[in-house]
């Protein structure tokens, strides 16, 4: 069953871009949803995820996902959700896409090394990052900075998590020049974006670990929702190989969460007597998420791949090892912003430099973070393989 109609963005009511276009007489087919979806995809920012970090430093394997991937993944997951909840696929599409833009290289670790290097200027926030490589930093126009995406893309990009109560500069920044509403909640193509995110690192991250074999497969097999599924597949496909029982684990349990997702979703808009797209934004919480039952087990879920995957001593060292060298990096971009390419210096040891340093190592890859690094500091000791 789907949704009433009018929960779904509009490409025809959208509140438009921050830039007028003139469509140049080439007559382009495409909606302005469908637009944003393709200028996210022809990015160079978006390029460069296929080269930072997911899990695994994106050097440790050909099989293992990095942020291209990921963002693909959820894209897919979202555009199922969106399309049988009757929402808008290529709005929610363009979220799923961007979501990750504004990883800085070596993923979680990576940003946590330089909101601590730039404290002084705001610090990072790759979220907000994301934000303004869309509005500031891609430079693929002659009239204007950024993508010039719509109000309804940038709105969802900055509250896909739910409202910012207190955003960073860059996050403020953008709010003043667009006006995005900072603190309501967003349209329920953002809150499917977000919610599609969950559901596959969640899964994804799973089939990493075991491939990597960091993940112990008994000890998964007693988080509940993954014992029930794996006990269904072990009776469906008695004598499977291991690998192709792990991978319908994955799937069946994507599977599960979706049509979770969807029936959850019906039961709260229909309870809270949502009819427009005003109504989501002012309900005060998300209307996209998981049942009370299924979220206690996804979370049961989280806390296992935060002590055994993300914390395990095989990823430890690693991760250290990449905020060492992304630590160094703005270390020596500040002490002499010569070092930078010309395009990204600022006269003067300003907040306005520091925050150009934070761009431009957010916007490395990471191997030109290592290359980087190797020039101007020295050897990097991390491991070709987990």
């Amino acid at each position: 069953m789907k949704l009433p109609e009018a929960l779904a963005a509009d490409p025809y009511r959208s509140r438009g871009r921050a830039f007028k276009e003139a469509d140049g007489g080439l007559g382009d087919p495409r909606d302005i949803f469908q637009r944003d979806r393709d200028r996210i995809i022809h990015s160079v920012a978006f390029r460069r995820l296929r080269h930072k970090t997911q899990v695994f430093i994106a050097a440790d394997g050909d099989h293992f996902r990095v942020r291209l991937t990921h963002s693909l993944e959820v894209a897919q997951i979202g555009r199922t959700i969106a399309r049988a909840l009757g929402l808008n696929e290529d709005l929610t599409e363009a979220l799923c896409l961007a979501h990750d833009l504004g990883h800085p290289p070596f993923g979680h670790g990576g940003e946590t090394a330089l909101t601590e290097a730039l404290a002084d200027a705001g610090g990072f926030d790759h979220n907000a990052h994301s934000v303004r490589l869309v509005t500031r930093l891609e430079a693929s126009y002659p009239d204007f900075d950024g993508l010039n995406l719509s109000w309804e893309a940038l709105e969802g990009l900055a509250k896909h998590n739910g409202p910012v109560a207190e955003p960073s500069w860059a996050m403020a920044e953008a709010d003043r020049e667009f006006g995005l509403e900072l603190g309501s909640w967003p349209g329920l193509e953002a809150q499917v974006a977000a919610i599609a995110d969950d559901i596959a690192y969640d899964n994804h991250d799973i089939d990493d670990g075991l491939r990597a074999g960091i993940v112990d497969l008994d000890e998964l097999a007693e988080l509940p929702m993954v014992e029930r599924h794996w006990r269904s597949i072990e009776q469906r496909h008695p004598g499977a190989p291991l690998d192709r029982r792990l991978r319908t684990l994955v799937r069946d349990q994507i599977g599960t969460m979706v049509a979770d997702v969807l029936a959850e979703t019906r039961r709260r808009v229909e309870q809270e007597g949502v009819a427009t797209i005003d109504d989501v934004r002012t309900a005060g919480r998300a209307l996209v998420g998981f049942s009370a039952g299924l979220a206690e087990e996804e979370q049961a879920l989280k806390a296992f791949l935060y002590e055994r995957l993300y914390n395990s001593p095989k990823l430890v060292p690693v991760r250290l090892e990449a905020q060492r060298v992304v630590a160094n990096l703005a270390a020596a971009y500040r002490s002499d912003p010569k070092r930078l390419p010309e395009a990204w210096r600022v006269d003067g040891e300003t907040i306005a430099q520091l925050r150009r340093i934070g761009d431009f190592i957010a916007g490395m890859t990471d191997r030109f973070a290592i290359a980087r690094h190797e020039e101007l500091v020295g050897p990097v000791e991390l491991p070709d393989r987990v």
